[in-house]
């Protein structure tokens, strides 16, 4: 994807580091914005249209959860990316929790980031087009049509799927051959991040496999301690 004047918000209080990353992204075709604390990074955000946020957790006057939420309630579907030099999940969870979409434990790889921020805006390019205007999807021999919750496979019956079973599977197909977040169909479909919740996940994902059975190139696969991939092995060898 072309990343030519992608605007990115950097919300960073370590002024070095800010510098540093500014440039870094800049060198790589990115048009950024740094900010120094939440509160500016807030009143920056007012002013201007962004693609994507990279926020600082720790800050002073204004912490990156607390900017996160105010930008949620102007944006809810601009990418946010949190850093972080604390890795406890519960503050993970938090993240994900007012709508981050990555996350990254300082100190790491800009490389890693700079991989990242290219796959969420491709992602979030493609969601945009297909939440709009498309609702039907082609998985395998299946045919999902999101809008009336029907699943079909040729020469059976078109199974009724649940609106939570209809919701995932259309989440996995968004993400074909590539990683679905548990937390962010948690968060998204569930709206809440538990161990309640995830098991309830597990099910859907137990249902949505044995309803998929019928094609053996089509599968959903466990990718322990991230989420799930829906792979179809005819696209991948293509």
């Amino acid at each position: 994807m072309d990343v030519m004047n992608k605007k990115i918000l950097l919300v960073e209080d370590d002024p070095n580091f800010g510098a540093v990353l500014k440039d870094y992204l800049l060198i790589n075709d990115f048009d950024v914005t740094l900010a120094k604390n939440g509160m500016e990074g807030f009143e920056k955000f007012k002013k201007e249209t962004f693609n994507l946020c990279i926020l600082d957790v720790m800050m002073p006057y204004k912490d990156g959860y607390t900017l996160a939420k105010e930008i949620r309630e102007k944006n809810k579907e601009i990418p946010i990316i949190f850093l972080t030099a604390k890795s406890m999940k519960e503050d993970v969870l938090r993240g994900y929790k007012v709508g981050a979409d990555d996350y990254l434990n300082k100190p790491f790889d800009s490389e890693v980031l700079l991989l990242k921020i290219r796959a969420i805006l491709q992602r979030k390019a493609t969601e945009v087009k297909t939440d709009n205007t498309r609702f039907e999807f082609e998985i395998g021999k299946f045919h999902l049509n999101s809008k009336l919750r029907s699943l079909t496979f040729p020469g059976q019956e078109p199974i009724k799927l649940s609106p939570k079973e209809n919701e995932l599977l259309k989440m996995l197909a968004l993400h074909e051959n590539d990683l679905m977040p548990r937390e962010l169909a948690l968060t998204k479909i569930w709206r809440d991040d538990n161990y309640f919740t995830s098991r309830s996940m597990d099910v859907y994902i137990a249902k949505l496999r044995k309803y998929l059975k019928a094609d053996e190139n089509v599968e959903i696969i466990n990718i322990h301690g991230e989420g799930f991939r829906l792979v179809d092995k005819s696209k991948v060898e293509e």
